[in-house]
């Protein structure tokens, strides 16, 4: 399976068409799945306990995102009151130097996180998973042409590239921003997911579909991604925890929306006001905390799933 570096957009061990696509529980090539193996595939999961660690670190991120809201009477750009308290009973994570409140602007901030994450990784997985499947299953110019595009998009540095966008388009909302991460980050997975349907386009059960008279578009949906499922997942959970990153970096750098909040605008406006030579750990250490925390939990849970989907690495 190929292993990826998130956010980077480079497949540091992309698959081989020789490798083939691992099935859970030993499903055979073209079965569907049955109750029986999706509940195994559930039994599984929740005995491995990096699935489990990881999936309750981004729930909770995720439940907090939802409802820290409402727990708050402040906005995250209000100024509510004194300016660099520490966090205490009425001000649970501090103040900023503007008198903001820092638990306002960090679950406002987990909102934007996951909505960047979500969106632009969804994008670009759809993309990813597109492009790949046209060009492992039609072959020829059409995978020659596909291939080009995705080669000399894999090259361009994407950081660089969506530094430039983001300044010239002056991003005003975080979906904006989604987009743009989501329309550069697509390469490397169309290149995994290409690298595997080489491999099952030759399998039996694609042949009869193929001799059945079904078109591309109906065997790429119902005999090779179906196949491919726990590695689309997979991918999906690497994008998303990428695109965090991506955006993360962009707000960090002062070229995401400046008429919200997120964790990379709260750790820019906390560098920028010296919060980390002042001593206001309250100021930056919740939103890096905070990446590192869904991130993390998304890496760990694709550690989980991993073992869960691949009989041999099972802790049984």
């Amino acid at each position: 399976m190929a292993a990826t570096e998130p956010g980077s957009g480079v497949a540091v061990g992309e698959a081989t068409p020789a490798e083939t696509v691992r099935t859970p529980a030993a499903v055979e090539p073209g079965e569907p799945a049955t109750p029986r193996i999706r509940s195994e595939i559930l039994y599984f999961a929740l005995r491995n306990w990096k699935f489990v660690l990881g999936a309750a670190v981004v729930l909770s991120c995720l439940a907090l995102a939802l409802v820290g809201p409402l727990l708050t009477d402040h906005t995250p750009l209000e100024f509510t009151g004194p300016t660099d308290q520490p966090p205490s009973s009425e001000y649970w994570f501090g103040t900023t130097s503007f008198g903001q409140d820092v638990y306002a602007q960090f679950v406002y901030g987990l909102r934007a996180a996951f909505l960047v994450g979500a969106l632009g990784g969804g994008i670009a997985w759809v993309l990813g998973a597109a492009i790949g499947f046209t060009a492992g299953y039609r072959g020829g110019w059409i995978d020659d042409v596909l291939n080009m595009l995705t080669n000399v998009v894999l090259v361009i540095p994407t950081l660089a590239i969506l530094i430039i966008v983001a300044a010239y388009l002056e991003v005003q909302s975080y979906a904006t921003e989604a987009v743009i991460i989501g329309l550069t980050s697509w390469p490397w997975a169309a290149r995994a997911v290409r690298s595997q349907t080489f491999s099952l386009k030759t399998r039996e059960y694609v042949e009869v579909a193929r001799l059945s008279g079904r078109n591309t578009r109906q065997i790429i949906a119902t005999e090779l991604a179906p196949n491919m499922s726990s590695y689309l997942l997979m991918m999906f959970i690497l994008l998303f925890g990428g695109a965090i990153l991506i955006g993360a970096s962009l707000d960090f750098l002062g070229l995401g929306p400046s008429e919200s909040i997120s964790l990379g605008l709260m750790m820019n406006n906390a560098f920028l006001a010296s919060a980390l030579l002042l001593g206001f750990w309250w100021w930056f250490l919740p939103p890096g905390l905070g990446i590192v925390l869904i991130v993390g939990g998304l890496y760990v849970m694709n550690v989980g799933l991993d073992e869960v989907f691949n009989p041999k690495l099972r802790e049984l």
